[in-house]
């Protein structure tokens, strides 16, 4: 299959807005074209609408409606980057809505989902709304429009507890938690649009990312608005052990993956390939803080059912490297100096006296 519009000429594609990576791949070049991004107003979307903007791309942004015409993390970036943007509010579930919001697009990154895995446990139906029905909105407004690229976002989640380590894309999937389990879904119905319709879908399965407008419902904020504004910090379990990467590889590496021809009809994982216990992380930030002795609490609250705790993330990220040649440039320590620093001046965008589900 060719790469977005390309003729199969290697000679023609640079000219038809394609290039080779170092690794002598086929990705498209963002430079003028029109690129959807679902769930632009989230952490992980708004840094991926930033990246595209430095590339040349025109971003259409679509984020979830609402009456106070909030663009989410979108109202973070630079007003000028904002001022470039065509901002769409809708709703995913919404078919005819998804269909308008796909038309003329070179390619469409899918992110909008319901991501919270303890809101799960309350609102499985809401889960299955959004992350299933509102991904097959997508899939068929892609078919119908004849979308030349569609990046689905998957989650290192649907992997459950790990069988085994590090975790390729071959590791059997297991639901659970609601959350997990509409995401499962998502892929599968992602892979038979590629499998019975040809759509050109690549699946692209980060691991944990963190990084600056991450909210408060992950625990590496929750750990640094505390440590900045209380004596105590309070969490759940200590134990599971995260492949974390910082959210500039990622976004990164949804260009590299999703727009790479040798990816199309794959599920490739993004991930450091390592991995640290969510205490150790958090010790780690409070020496960052400069508060290496704060006392950490667990609360029995924050711990999730016990067969539903995800124990171990470590992902096997060659395909990334090899088939796309991406690999994450940023280490733990330096995405938590800039995660601690941006939260240090946002912490009005946060309550750490609170749980957040």
């Amino acid at each position: 299959m060719g790469c977005l519009r390309c003729c199969s000429m290697e000679s023609s594609h640079e000219s038809q807005g394609c290039v080779f990576n170092q690794k002598g791949k086929l990705i498209m070049l963002c430079q003028n074209k029109k690129i959807l991004v679902t769930g632009a107003g989230g952490f992980i979307g708004s840094h991926l609408v930033e990246a595209l903007l430095e590339r040349g791309a025109n971003v259409r942004a679509f984020v979830r409606y609402n009456g106070r015409n909030d663009w989410g993390m979108l109202s973070d970036l630079p007003v000028e980057s904002q001022k470039s943007l065509d901002v769409i509010s809708g709703d995913i579930r919404d078919p005819f809505f998804v269909r308008k919001a796909v038309q003329g697009c070179d390619a469409v990154f899918h992110l909008a989902a319901l991501i919270g895995i303890p809101y799960s446990y309350v609102a499985p139906c809401d889960y299955v709304a959004v992350n299933i029905q509102g991904t097959v909105n997508i899939l068929q407004a892609c078919r119908d429009e004849q979308t030349p690229r569609l990046v689905h976002t998957s989650t290192s989640e649907t992997y459950g507890t790990a069988l085994y380590v590090p975790i390729d894309e071959k590791h059997p999937m297991q639901g659970q938690s609601p959350y997990s389990a509409s995401k499962i879904g998502a892929d599968k119905m992602a892979e038979s649009y590629y499998n019975s319709f040809g759509l050109p879908v690549v699946i692209v399965r980060p691991f944990n990312t963190f990084g600056p407008r991450q909210s408060a419902r992950a625990f590496i904020p929750t750990v640094i608005t505390q440590a900045l504004t209380r004596d105590k910090i309070v969490m759940g379990s200590l134990e599971p052990v995260r492949d974390m990467t910082f959210v500039k590889d990622t976004a990164e590496g949804f260009i590299t993956v999703g727009l790479c021809d040798e990816a199309i009809g794959q599920t490739v994982n993004l991930g450091v390939g390592g991995g640290q216990t969510v205490g150790e992380m958090a010790k780690l930030i409070l020496k960052l803080a400069g508060k290496p002795d704060m006392p950490i609490i667990q609360d029995t609250q924050r711990i999730r059912p016990s067969k539903s705790e995800v124990m171990r993330l470590i992902s096997d990220n060659s395909k990334a490297r090899t088939v796309c040649g991406w690999q994450p440039k940023y280490s733990l320590e330096e995405g938590l100096k800039q995660t601690l620093e941006w939260i240090r001046h946002n912490t009005n965008k946060y309550r750490p006296d609170q749980y957040v589900i």
